[in-house]
Parts: structure tokens; C-alpha cells; sequence
């Protein structure tokens, strides 16, 4: 099976510009290709996945991956998706940004001796003179075209502002570039972007006469047609600081059924051969299945030891024999307690089960939290200091998620 072949049977290929020109292109493995990573955040979150794992696909077949980090278009921000206006970053806060996003990328695609690159558009972006930009690029896009394109949509409903409106045209001057200066060919990224991405094909051939390809991965979705990665508390960071490699594989291990087979598919490097084999799976062996998915992910975001540990943690909770040395945990202070202790109200909301006391106890009520083994009944129940000391007590909400509070030894 060829490299092309592979991407559309694991459905990594949403839509392509010239099929026959980029499977050439990518099983020859002669493609230079480049795919953006805004640094909105200082971690890449779970969205990024299929893109940084296409990469990888791609360089593991000889071709040249270059990862275009946007310190220049992230102080503009993407509309598409978008129903307001993106918060404005500093300078500063960009370029923290994007020293974390080289680190998280290194764990998929390898930088050394010029197998990729990893480039910063503010590198041009930044030093434009606007007068001279305008007639450059500027007269190569119509705004009736612009306009009609999906990624404005839904910011034109409240009102698209002129400086997200450049964010096209950036977007496809970054392509611009790359070919001149690296000879990159291919552009890679979400579906949601195939506008943006169709105007640097089209500026590439008016401008220099010559073809350059665009190619989409389909957006990470559940069965349901949400966003894979959110949480209650927010989303899946790649960084084990924002989301430990513990929470990272729970979420793993706890998607839908509907959705576990296409998870391997799209985002492990396990054959095609051995996921085809478990989508005859059915009842309890799917969660063998969702064991398989979460190992191997955590495996590659995080280390082997990490997803070895997630793992034995995991089962020993669901068995009653766990050890609770990797799960999530929350440190308390003694300032936190009243004379007779802590609320498990308090403690949910502390621990970031429950996003307040409220919520707290709406689950409570509900019969869904168990504390030290006992299910809870009233949110105003309380733990008290000797029974925090040591390891703590677990916490139990619903069937999937653990978390340990122990009290600070000083």
C-alpha cells in the first residue's frame, strides 16, 4: 500500500486540489509540504493531533515536512469557526508560545540535519510595508470571492472586523513564501481552512505561473459531530502540566464506542491490518480496544513509562486495588479547612470534578459522587483534617473519572 493509499484508507484526506499531482508527489516522498500552528495558547490540545501525526506520516516517507509556526497571523487570529473575535496576544506571549509548540512538535516530527523545518512567519509578516503588500498580493484576491468563503460566515452573522478579514490573504502570502524560498509545494491542514488555503494555490499561479497543492484532513469529530478534546474543565492539552498523561488517557479510554475504531485509524501508526481486525470487536472487547487507544497515544504524546502507568492505575481503580500514585491530585492546605474540616462540595469544586459548588452538588444529588469508598448524598458533608492527612481520600465522579485530595504536610 502506498503512502496516498494508507492516508485515504485510515481517512486522513478530507479534500485535495490535484489528486493525481499530490499522490506523485508524496509517495515519491519529493513533497516539501507545510502545515500552521497558530500559538493561541502555550500547548498544543488534542485538535492538533491528526495534523502533527500527518506529518509524521508524510516525513516517515521521505517527504519534508515544514511546520509554520504563526508569531506573524496569531496576532490576527483565524476567524473560521469563530463567532467572535479572537483575544489579542502580546509579542512576548507569542513567542513563549511557540517555544512550547517546538517542543510538544519534536515528539513526532524530527527536526535534525534538515529533515523539516520550523519556521516563524513573523519573520516577514511583521517587516511588510503595507502600500507595497497591497500591491503585491492585494490585487490578486476578489472580495466578492472572499466573502462568499465558509471560514467568514459565521463572524460576517456579528460582524467581521477588516483585521480578521487580511487573515486570508496572510494565510496565503505565507504559502507564497514557502515555495519561493523552500520549494514547498504542498499545503496541509484542518478542513475548516480549505478557503484560506485555495487562495495561496490561486496567488502561487497568478503570481509566479506555477501549480502549487492544498490538501485537508477532516476535522477530529465524535460520532455526534462535536469537537473531540473538550472537557467540562476545558480541553486536552499535549502538555502534562495542563492535562497529565493520567486525564490523557482516561479521555482515551472513555470515548464512545462509535467512535474508538476511527480514533485508531486516524491517529495511532498501528497496521491497518491489526485496527481492521479489532473493528470486529464487539460488547466488553471494545474496551480492550479503548485500552489499545489510549496506551498508544499517551504512549506518543507523553513516554512508554507514562502510558504503562496510566494503564496499571486505571485498572487497579476499576479493580478496588489501584494505586493512586499517578492519578490526578490535589494538593489542600490546612487554611482551606474549618474547625470541623471541608465540604465534599468544596472538594469536587477544589479538585476541578465540578466547576462549583453548585454543580457539586447537582451531582451529588443525582447520586453520581463517592468519596473514601462512601457514595455521597449531601454536598455538605464533611471530611475532616485526620482523614485528609497521608494519601488523602479518592474521589468518584460517575463511572470514569478519579481524583485524590490530601491534605499539604505543613
Amino acid at each position: 500500500m502506498t503512502v496516498f493509499d494508507e492516508l485515504k484508507a485510515r481517512g486522513l484526506i478530507a479534500q485535495m486540489t490535484d489528486e493525481e499531482e499530490i499522490k506523485e508527489l508524496i509517495n515519491s516522498g519529493k513533497a516539501t509540504f507545510y502545515i500552521g500552528f497558530d500559538p493561541t495558547a502555550d500547548s498544543l490540545h488534542v485538535g492538533h493531533f491528526m495534523a502533527l501525526s500527518l506529518m509524521k506520516r508524510l516525513q516517515m516517507a521521505g517527504n519534508r515536512p515544514i511546520a509554520l509556526l504563526g508569531g506573524g497571523t496569531g496576532m490576527v487570529g483565524d476567524p473560521s469557526g469563530r463567532t467572535d473575535m479572537r483575544n489579542m496576544l502580546t509579542p512576548e506571549t507569542l513567542q513563549k508560545n511557540c517555544e512550547r509548540f517546538k517542543e510538544q512538535m519534536s515528539k513526532f516530527i524530527d527536526f535534525s540535519d534538515g529533515r523539516a523545518l520550523l519556521v516563524n512567519n513573523a519573520d516577514w509578516l511583521l517587516n511588510l510595508n503595507y502600500v507595497d503588500f497591497l500591491r503585491e498580493v492585494g490585487a490578486s484576491f476578489s472580495v466578492n470571492r472572499m466573502l462568499a468563503a465558509e471560514c467568514y460566515k459565521q463572524r460576517m452573522e456579528k460582524g467581521l472586523t477588516f483585521l480578521e478579514f487580511n487573515y486570508m490573504i496572510m494565510q496565503s502570502y505565507d504559502f507564497y513564501v514557502l515555495y519561493k524560498k523552500y520549494d514547498c509545494k504542498l499545503q496541509c491542514g484542518g478542513d475548516d481552512q480549505w478557503s484560506n488555503m485555495l487562495g495561496g494555490t490561486d496567488l502561487i499561479r497568478r503570481k509566479l505561473g506555477e501549480n502549487a497543492y492544498a490538501m485537508t484532513i477532516p476535522l477530529l469529530l465524535t460520532s455526534e459531530g462535536k469537537k473531540m478534546g473538550k472537557t467540562q474543565a476545558g480541553a486536552v492539552w499535549l502538555d502534562p502540566n495542563k492535562t497529565s498523561p493520567y486525564d490523557f488517557f482516561q479521555y482515551w479510554r472513555n470515548v464512545d464506542d462509535a467512535d474508538v475504531i476511527k480514533c485508531l485509524r486516524l491517529l495511532t501508526f498501528l497496521p491497518l491490518e491489526e485496527i481492521e481486525e479489532m473493528a470486529k470487536w464487539e460488547g466488553s472487547q471494545l474496551n480492550k480496544a479503548k485500552e489499545i487507544l489510549a496506551f498508544e497515544l499517551t504512549k506518543t504524546i507523553h513516554s512508554e513509562s507514562d502510558a504503562r502507568d496510566a494503564l496499571n492505575t486505571a485498572k487497579g481503580l476499576f479493580s478496588n486495588k489501584g494505586d493512586t500514585s499517578n492519578m490526578p491530585s490535589t494538593e489542600i492546605n490546612r487554611s482551606m479547612l474549618s474547625e470541623d474540616g471541608i465540604t465534599i462540595a468544596e472538594l469536587l469544586q477544589l479538585s476541578g470534578l465540578c466547576s462549583s459548588r453548585s454543580d457539586a452538588r447537582r451531582n451529588i444529588s443525582q447520586g453520581g459522587v463517592t468519596a473514601g469508598g462512601v457514595k455521597m448524598t449531601d454536598g455538605n458533608y464533611k471530611f475532616t483534617e485526620e482523614q485528609l492527612k497521608g494519601e488523602g481520600i479518592i474521589i468518584k465522579k460517575g463511572k470514569k473519572h478519579f481524583h485524590r485530595v490530601f491534605l499539604a504536610d505543613n
